[in-house]
């Protein structure tokens, strides 16, 4: 079974209406988009199908420091169940909310997950999964088999010091529900993402990693390019079909 090789359309920066018709020109046929509202479903589904893309995430949006947080979160699952997005990405930050309550949220947020088919992928921010640490923590303390990770490459070294995407993977390997691609020079807190293979990141290693553990993906493309660099639009869709074309090239991608 092949990997299931996505691109979140926010990679397109100003020109995602073109993403539309350049991931199927580069071979890709997966993407992650905001979830779409109840009244943006029907057009949103009819995109898709036209341009022969399956959303295999879906971003959503849920304060966890309030107390509806899983009640919010609804409409967005059904979006996933509409879509057949198995994953829906989160960022979560607590706060100085009491961590009992924001575990007995995420829950509540994996029950509802879990009546719709979906699983929440809960994005390598601070302060719930900063690094493998943490998240491992927050993985063991929630407890629940729907509320997961999504392991993004380039953060782990974005948000701390002296650690490796791999050297944190190990740690909460068993806990990864979907993957975000991004590549970096391993700077901290440096906006700095070029195309993958041209920085620190060991995606081969990363890639066998998860493969001998069944993983298949979401592997999810997100590339936020350089602050203070603005392509036009031809070096944009250029550097996401060299992204892609790295990819093939590692054999992780057909």
């Amino acid at each position: 079974m092949p990997n299931i090789i996505a691109c979140r359309l926010a990679s397109y920066g100003n020109y995602q209406d073109r993403a539309w018709t350049h991931l199927p020109e580069i071979g890709i046929r997966n993407v992650e988009i905001p979830a779409p509202s109840p009244e943006e479903l029907p057009a949103v589904k009819r995109r898709l199908a036209d341009h022969d893309l399956t959303a295999t995430s879906l971003q959503g949006k849920a304060d966890i420091k309030e107390p509806n947080a899983a009640e919010v979160l609804k409409p967005q699952f059904e979006a996933c169940a509409a879509l057949g997005a198995k994953v829906l990405f989160l960022s979560l930050k607590a706060g100085e909310t009491d961590r009992s309550v924001v575990w007995q949220r995420m829950r509540a947020i994996g029950d509802l997950a879990r009546s719709f088919g979906v699983t929440v992928g809960v994005e390598t921010h601070p302060d719930l999964v900063t690094n493998g640490d943490v998240g491992l923590e927050t993985m063991k303390a929630v407890n629940h088999p729907n509320v997961r990770i999504n392991f993004d490459t380039a953060n782990i070294y974005f948000y701390n010091r002296n650690r490796t995407a791999v050297g944190e993977l190990i740690k909460v390997i068993d806990y990864v529900a979907s993957v975000h691609l991004k590549d970096t020079p391993g700077g901290f807190e440096e906006w700095t993402f070029p195309v993958l293979g041209t920085g620190v990141v060991d995606f081969p290693v990363i890639f066998k990693m998860l493969g001998d553990r069944g993983f298949k993906g979401p592997y999810t493309m997100e590339l936020e390019g350089t602050q203070g660099v603005d392509r036009n639009e031809a070096e944009q869709l250029e550097y996401i079909a060299d992204s892609a074309a790295y990819l093939r090239r590692i054999g992780v991608l057909t």
